[in-house]
């Protein structure tokens, strides 16, 4: 039973079917221990909510029109806001790894019982990564996979030799914003300084790694 001295967790759902977005509704207004901040049948609705309001947990469908899933966790990750994503679905196949490898904080299957699935909203909430369906040790063959682009654009201007204060006015991002990035980098690679990241970054292109987007 949830703490009555407890805040309450700031939710906002994601789901292109009316149903499923209005009975994940109703079953999250009901639980004490969240509060419902808004429901969004697109990814471009869910972000205007969350570019304006503290959200803490994002429920999202994978194919959430019309960016999808993987592009709306990026777009979140590149502007640095704080909701942490969990992707609700099939469990089958492999929409587990792949919400993971996006930079989800966890996944629900929806063949679950929906206890589950709020159950992972507190432990995603209090700082847990929740996948119970995936192997992790195949993520662990490709580290820079589980990059950002924001974070890829960063290690490859990296490995032209430029340095933070060239990497700001590169991006068009602030100094601190370079250091936040390059601190990422440097943890989710497992090296410890731009030497090791740059030479990471040329390992990977040989080995067939696709390059950052540049837009």
């Amino acid at each position: 039973m949830a703490n009555d001295t407890e805040k309450p967790v700031n939710v906002i759902l994601g789901d292109g079917n009316p149903l499923v977005l209005s009975a994940m509704a109703e079953i999250i207004e009901r639980d004490p221990r969240f509060a419902l901040i808004a429901t969004s049948s697109t990814a471009e609705g869910f972000l205007g909510t969350v570019m304006r309001l503290p959200v803490e947990i994002g429920v999202i469908d994978w194919n959430l029109p019309v960016l999808g899933g993987a592009r709306l966790i990026d777009v979140l990750r590149e502007q640095d806001l704080p909701t942490r994503i969990i992707v609700y679905g099939d469990d089958s196949g492999d929409l587990p790894r792949l919400a993971m490898s996006a930079g989800a904080a966890g996944f629900a299957p929806r063949s679950g019982e929906i206890g589950g699935l709020l159950s992972i909203c507190i432990d995603v909430a209090k700082g847990k990564m929740v996948f119970p369906f995936v192997d992790v040790r195949g993520l662990q063959q490709h580290p820079i996979q589980s990059l950002s682009r924001k974070e890829r654009q960063i290690l490859e201007a990296l490995a032209t030799g430029l340095s933070n204060k060239e990497l700001s006015r590169e991006l068009d991002i602030s100094p601190n914003t370079v250091k936040f990035h390059l601190s990422n980098v440097y943890e989710k690679l497992a090296v410890r300084n731009r030497a090791q990241a740059i030479a990471y970054f040329y390992s990977s292109r040989a080995a067939g790694l696709p390059a950052a987007d540049r837009h």
